[in-house]
């Protein structure tokens, strides 16, 4: 029997060689083509009809915050009695598209100066960062309570701008700045007259919020950096965004902890209540810093003077008060008047929040209406919850806690 057998490849290098034949070329089947093709158009179009559902979802959230914003001024924009509302038009227009100055920056946004043409005025315009805690409702909430306060005192809101995503509010502008510039900075050395105003207009300021107007507005951010200077160094508060309306019975409301470390009333920090006493606490900083020329905590200064309020109080124990008074003064003040607004600042720092005085009464006392009030020498040393957190910035949260005591 013959066997034939197929003759072997022939490599390049002769006959001795052997090259593997190609392998058979893989053919896909027509139902195999079909149904890639099906699987990926499926796809697609699930990948069109998400985005769509997203972009649907969005654009009624949006339209939800601008139906609201409108229900909320709709009626006092329309009667002329809110601020006046811009184009971003508008606004890029004042501000050089914003890149001309820029006036400060904090948690919420980046303030920048502006020019409003028809008023042939200068203006502050807040631009609310996109990655900012304050979203709709805050920004809201702070147009609706300024909107509707009237004080020499209070920084007047002229507009505001809800375009584009965008949120901006158009402030008066303040001719020098705000109060911090002043005494930490070394912007200006302000004289003790000065100082003595912006402390009486601030007093004047918080009775209003507090007392004078249909709802108690807790500000609940009393600080240096937030006080404002017109060209006559007149103090006005302004950053309304942590701002709250509460009722004049009930004087506080729980909340988020919210406000900057320093400043905050202690009792603020265990149980996130803001009140009336909390934005006195507040206020007694602010004229404690005014006085003494120092920030309320200072790490660089030993211990015992790192916090501004132990370091008067226990000056005042030792009935040394006046050496507490800011040396770049030298002694250009009056004295009777800086007693009188030390013992203020300490009186509205009290720990006990009971035992703090109402805006009337530190009115009264500044005025040399009333007797200066009787205080401990010992700052009294009540213990209270306080977050593990290692800085409180403004309008953040805090959760767990540990129990401390205050020191003296």
């Amino acid at each position: 029997m013959v066997v034939s057998r197929a003759p072997p490849h022939v490599g390049a290098d002769g006959p001795n060689t052997f090259v593997a034949p190609p392998p058979p070329t893989a053919r896909l089947s027509p139902s195999l083509v079909v149904g890639l093709i099906v699987g990926a158009g499926a796809l697609i179009f699930g990948l069109g009809f998400i985005w769509f559902i997203l972009r649907r979802k969005t654009h009624k959230a949006n339209k939800l915050d601008y139906d609201m914003f409108d229900e909320l001024f709709g009626g006092e924009f329309q009667n002329g009695m809110g601020p006046r509302k811009f184009s971003f038009v508008e606004i890029a227009k004042m501000t050089s598209n914003f890149k001309g100055e820029k006036l400060g920056e904090g948690g919420f946004g980046a303030v920048h100066r502006g020019y409003l043409r028809d008023l042939d005025t200068h203006v502050a315009v807040k631009r609310i960062s996109k990655a900012s805690k304050q979203g709709i409702k805050e920004y809201a909430s702070e147009v609706k309570i300024i909107s509707r306060l009237r004080h020499k005192n209070l920084v007047k809101l002229i507009g505001w701008c809800h375009e584009k995503g965008q949120l901006i509010l158009v402030y008066e502008f303040m001719v020098n700045g705000s109060l911090d510039s002043h005494l930490f900075k070394g912007k200006t050395l302000l004289t003790w007259d000065v100082r003595f105003q912006i402390v009486q207009g601030l007093a004047s300021a918080l009775f209003y919020l507090h007392e004078e107007v249909d709802h108690c507005v807790l500000h609940r951010d009393i600080k240096a950096s937030n006080v404002m200077l017109d060209s006559s160094f007149n103090a006005k508060i302004g950053d309304f965004g942590l701002a709250r309306l509460v009722d004049h019975v009930k004087g506080s409301q729980t909340t988020h902890l919210a406000g900057t470390m320093g400043y905050i009333a202690p009792e603020c920090v265990s149980s996130g209540k803001a009140s009336k006493e909390s934005d006195v606490y507040s206020f007694g900083v602010v004229a404690l810093e005014i006085a003494c020329g120092r920030r309320s905590i200072e790490p660089r200064y030993e211990e015992s003077q790192a916090s501004l309020v132990a370091w008067v109080w226990e000056l005042y124990g030792n009935q040394q008060i006046l050496g507490a008074v800011d040396l770049k003064l030298g002694m250009d003040f009056d004295a009777i008047q800086m007693e009188c607004l030390l013992m203020v600042g300490l009186w509205c720092v009290h720990p006990d929040q009971n035992l703090r005085p109402s805006m009337r009464q530190v009115i009264q006392v500044l005025n040399f209406e009333a007797p200066l009030p009787k205080l401990p020498s010992r700052r009294p040393t009540p213990t209270y919850d306080v977050p593990t957190t290692s800085g409180i910035q403004a309008s953040e949260p805090c959760f767990s806690t540990v129990s401390i005591t205050i020191p003296r």
